[in-house]
């Protein structure tokens, strides 16, 4: 069995995928990663300008965890990191600056993926999502547990499978929650699910399947956008894509995406009215979207050979920046769906951030790539290994802050001056 289907359960991990509305809506969410891809779901990070190369770039501290794939959740003054350890799952709050440890919470939580999926782990593997006052975390066997963000105590729970009478996804929850206002959704059950975050009450269930093994459990996660003067919920299960009504769940339109065993991994992506995915084994589409007097039409506009695997891509003046199956990196055309350029191979995952023209890169084996974002050819400025273990986790950008999520541990860099460059990081307690 060729190696790329081996690791593409190490997707749903990363997968996860709009907006976040935050409790109290200010400047300062923008500089904070609250949840999957960012303040915005989309990669961009907020603060100062990022220099030219990654020599600055200053090891703060670093914190042993549990194995576990999600990516971490910046506030204002901790991170948020979740990890499995023996059979429970676990939560940690730390100490931005210094990595201490201000509270944990676990519960039971294990699940083992079947197949080839099982050399990747059955490791806690959902991003959680913060709104300012609430972490939301999904556990491997789909359970959603809300905790207070000052003291870590647990203010409600959500078992899918027994609400919903479904069996756990089969190769574990992967889905990202996102969070609007007052409400949550969130991939679960083999369905969409909108909740009611201050109590996980249901509010409505959509977009029910049959869990086979081929559709259980999403990879994605949904996003909330505007297409054709519409506020909807863009929603991309194992074999469709789907505009969704976020207020009812009526579904507005849906579009079959070609795939492989079910393996449509991607974020959407959202462009204008349109919106991109990419699929394991089958290409890249681009869909358009369509208001009429009956509701909406979606059609293919383009169609471009090149297949992405488990990387959202990052999107940078009408052109797309994307991490294919082949380990290359590529450019597309969004307007036109035109390749402008394809690289040599890097590693078999990138997590990426975006701020201006640069892009900052993380692949599973640890490296780190600043890159400059151009449709005539790819332009690394820097790399750097940054990690001497795997880094499947998203990595997170807040101000001049960066945070690594290795396999079994957390660390913080800090862009810096040439002074304090040299300084060795500290191991928190």
């Amino acid at each position: 069995m060729p190696r790329p289907i081996r690791h593409f359960v190490t997707a749903a991990l990363l997968l996860l995928v709009s907006p976040v509305i935050p409790a109290a809506a200010s400047e300062e969410w923008d500089t904070l990663w609250p949840q999957w891809r960012g303040p915005h779901r989309d990669g961009r990070a907020g603060g100062d300008m990022w220099p030219n190369n990654l020599d600055c770039l200053r090891a703060e501290w670093r914190v042993e965890l549990g194995k576990g794939y999600p990516g971490p959740i910046v506030a204002a003054d901790r991170v948020f990191v979740a990890e499995t350890s023996g059979d429970n799952e676990i939560v940690r709050a730390l100490d931005r600056q210094t990595g201490r440890e201000l509270w944990r919470a676990a519960w039971p939580g294990t699940w083992k993926v079947p197949f080839f999926a099982a050399s990747n782990g059955s490791w806690i593997r959902s991003t959680p999502a913060f709104d300012g006052e609430t972490l939301f975390v999904g556990g491997i066997r789909e359970v959603l547990v809300a905790l207070d963000a000052d003291t870590g105590k647990e203010r409600w729970r959500v078992d899918f499978p027994q609400r919903f009478g479904t069996e756990p996804p089969h190769f574990g929850f992967a889905s990202s929650p996102l969070v609007v206002g007052d409400v949550l959704y969130v991939q679960a059950a083999n369905s969409v699910v909108k909740l009611d975050k201050r109590n996980g009450e249901t509010l409505w269930r959509r977009l029910e399947d049959d869990g086979k093994i081929s559709e259980s459990g999403a990879f994605a996660s949904p996003v909330l956008a505007s297409l054709a003067g519409r506020e909807q919920l863009v929603v991309q299960s194992r074999t469709t894509l789907y505009g969704v009504d976020p207020d009812n769940g009526d579904i507005l339109w849906s579009q079959p995406v070609p795939h492989f065993r079910g393996m449509n991994i991607l974020t959407p992506t959202v462009w204008r009215d349109s919106v991109f995915t990419s699929s394991y084994r089958n290409g890249s589409f681009q869909f358009g979207i369509e208001s009429t007097a009956d509701g909406f039409d979606v059609s293919e506009t383009w169609k471009h050979k090149i297949h992405g695997y488990m990387s959202s891509p990052i999107v940078i003046d009408d052109h797309a920046y994307i991490h294919l199956q082949n380990q290359r990196f590529a450019c597309l055309n969004l307007a036109t769906g035109e390749g402008c350029w394809t690289s040599q191979p890097f590693g078999k995952y990138w997590s990426m951030a975006t701020q201006g023209d640069k892009i900052l890169a993380l692949d599973e084996r640890g490296e780190l790539h600043l890159i400059r974002a151009h449709p005539a050819a790819l332009d690394v400025l820097d790399s750097q290994e940054i990690a001497s273990s795997e880094t499947w986790g998203h990595l997170a950008v807040s101000a001049d802050q960066i945070f690594i999520r290795e396999l079994e541990g957390i660390a913080a860099y800090r862009w810096c001056s040439e002074s304090t460059a040299a300084a060795p990081p500290t191991t928190a307690p």
